[in-house]
């Protein structure tokens, strides 16, 4: 999938050329439509709640999405109190990097260590691939994914992000509903297997991460970042064993 990626102005290129040659393949849409009228949805910079967000179709963008409950709020704003009295520049920055580790450290649920969940999250990103966006890179973590791509043909950042999170909420939210129920029947106790019920608990917030590549160097530092991120954690000793991360050999079956 990336080779011959090494200049980012080559990725420039090749991403309008594909804007203007679309690859319709016939799949069913798995959560994102289209809206009459606002074809693209691009907004620029806007904020939805606690972060900023800059959308546009010229540039590649990192993603971030972490699982609802691995963030809480009483997190954010401990966070919050605790840098409050920093200058604003540098707030923005440490309020950024301690939400990051908070993530990292491995809180909530983490069903998405689950192999079937994963799964369902690493298909969603590849299945719309250089139909919707260009997939550069991306990694499936615990509590939280990170994905590398940019939008094409009228797609927007905000329309392919809410699309993943439509549709692998549904996936695994039918996944550990059926396994909660199999659970119950086999202990014969009710609750004795809680796993996430109901469509009233989120599997995503509403909030993302996001920050749209500058140059060549930051695009590539971006790859080794997000590849980076299971050994980081000490899930594994190389990119290449962590199954779910554009860096595994198992990855290649889709380039």
């Amino acid at each position: 999938m990336r080779q011959g990626v090494g200049w980012f102005a080559v990725l420039v290129i090749g991403a309008i050329v594909y804007r203007m040659k679309a690859k319709p393949r016939g799949m069913q849409d798995i959560g994102a439509r289209r809206e009459s009228g606002d074809p693209a949805g691009v907004r620029g910079w806007h904020t939805r709640g606690y972060l900023p967000h800059f959308d546009s179709p010229d540039h590649i963008q990192h993603v971030i999405v972490h699982l609802a409950d691995s963030l809480p709020k009483s997190a954010i704003e401990r966070v919050d109190q605790m840098i409050e009295a920093m200058p604003d520049r540098e707030r923005i920055i440490e309020r950024r990097k301690r939400l990051h580790d908070w993530i990292d450290a491995g809180h909530g649920a983490c069903y998405l260590e689950d192999a079937e969940c994963a799964k369902v999250v690493q298909d969603a990103f590849l299945y719309f691939n250089e139909e919707r966006y260009h997939l550069y890179a991306w990694v499936v973590m615990p509590n939280h994914f990170h994905v590398l791509f940019q939008p094409v043909n009228g797609w927007s950042m905000a329309k392919i992000v809410a699309s993943w999170k439509r549709f692998t909420a549904t996936e695994i939210k039918k996944l550990l509903r059926a396994r909660q129920e199999s659970a119950r029947q086999e202990s014969g106790d009710p609750g004795s297997a809680r796993l996430l019920s109901g469509s009233s608990e989120p599997l995503w917030p509403r909030e993302y991460w996001d920050r749209y590549i500058r140059n060549e160097k930051h695009f590539q530092a971006a790859i080794a970042y997000i590849e980076q991120n299971p050994v980081k954690a000490g899930l594994c000793s190389n990119v290449s064993e962590w199954r779910w991360s554009s860096a595994s050999g198992e990855s290649e079956q889709y380039s």
